[in-house]
């Protein structure tokens, strides 16, 4: 039984890759020199090559604009900073993914320093890289025994540019709250009603950030955690540290520092920051119809928005959901230690664990 299931994985996995190679990725810069302060255009596109259709994340498409650091933009061979949002999203489903048929290309065009630190002049080099769970899919793959890890790359594409200056959001004012935990205030016309859930998810959040903290200090024997091994993988001294470093950081946010949540945000995600702008949170429809606590909820949704600030944790979005985040801590903790999801589903420890 064991060496069936041991072949039938290795078979998926031979197919996942089949998969990957099947997908084309080609980028096109709009112009190789850009003068200051001009757009700078790249075009992605995206190609089947395959006798079958496939389904792509359209997350990593940019087919709704660019969501997520799906290049790597380096500046005289020293990788430049992402600018762009950090989103919590639930688990994809059949509506987050696109379809190609055989031999269709999809292409979409935008302006890179929209999204990425150009604003030094020098040689810049552009790839596209993707690592995510459920990247593709595809009619005939067969059922998965486990969330699959898969890998998108380009050829790089090369430019001079001048400098950009960031065209980032304009400051806004935030109207503070009266309400004494920690420091709160609000801008995107949040209603009362909001304002009192956000508060109410600032408090939960205090208290499983702290609950979490508490638990990774405390442990006597951490390799024989089950809840540690579960969201984060294999027990490793270095990466312990690293996750309980995390998690005094996600604590000193939540008690210390001026926290603005952002109400103006329509999408069907749950939240989404910019990582190198502390310490606002923009907060979307699937956050207000979530639990105060428990998975996927208010409270974890905040320990999880502000892992993501540079200044914080630093985290990324490698995987979404328990089920991707389990299958990460598995094959992956040293990616598990830096994903978002990991941190939030530690925090809100829903169902229990030891």
């Amino acid at each position: 039984m064991i060496r069936k299931t041991l072949l039938a994985a290795a078979l998926l996995a031979a197919s996942q890759a089949a998969l990957a190679a099947d997908l084309d990725i080609s980028l096109k810069v709009a112009d190789d020199y850009v003068a200051a302060n001009k757009d700078v255009g790249l075009s992605l596109t995206l190609t089947n090559n395959s006798k079958h259709s496939l389904k792509v994340l359209k997350w990593y498409t940019a087919a709704d604009g660019l969501e997520d650091d799906i290049f790597t933009v380096t500046r005289d061979d020293e990788e430049v900073e992402y600018l762009g949002r950090h989103y919590k999203r639930p688990a994809p489903s059949a509506k987050d993914y696109l379809v190609l048929k055989s031999g269709e290309s999809l292409t979409q065009t935008l302006d890179l320093s929209a999204y990425y630190d150009m604003s030094e002049a020098g040689s810049y080099q552009v790839s596209y890289k993707v690592d995510a769970m459920d990247l593709l899919k595809s009619p005939g793959l067969a059922k998965t025994l486990v969330a699959r890890a898969d890998s998108l790359r380009s050829e790089a594409v090369s430019l001079w540019v001048d400098g950009v200056d960031f065209k980032g959001l304009s400051a806004k004012r935030p109207v503070v709250g009266d309400i004494g935990i920690s420091s709160v205030s609000y801008q995107g016309s949040c209603s009362n009603s909001e304002k009192s859930s956000i508060n109410s998810a600032v408090s939960a959040a205090q208290s499983i950030g702290s609950g979490a903290l508490s638990y990774l200090q405390g442990q006597s024997s951490p390799s024989s955690s089950t809840r540690y091994k579960t969201w984060f993988g294999t027990y490793n001294s270095s990466r312990y540290s690293t996750v309980t470093s995390n998690f005094s950081k996600i604590v000193n946010a939540l008690n210390s520092k001026p926290l603005v949540f952002d109400c103006s945000c329509n999408q069907s995600y749950f939240a989404y920051v910019y990582p190198n702008q502390p310490y606002t949170v923009y907060l979307c429809n699937a956050f207000w119809s979530a639990p105060t606590n428990g998975t996927d909820s208010k409270a974890g949704t905040i320990v999880h928005e502000l892992s993501h600030f540079n200044v914080v944790a630093g985290t990324d979005d490698i995987v979404y959901g328990q089920s991707g985040a389990k299958s990460l801590a598995l094959s992956n903790p040293s990616q598990a230690i830096q994903n978002a999801d990991s941190h939030e589903y530690f925090a809100e420890n829903t169902p229990a664990l030891p």
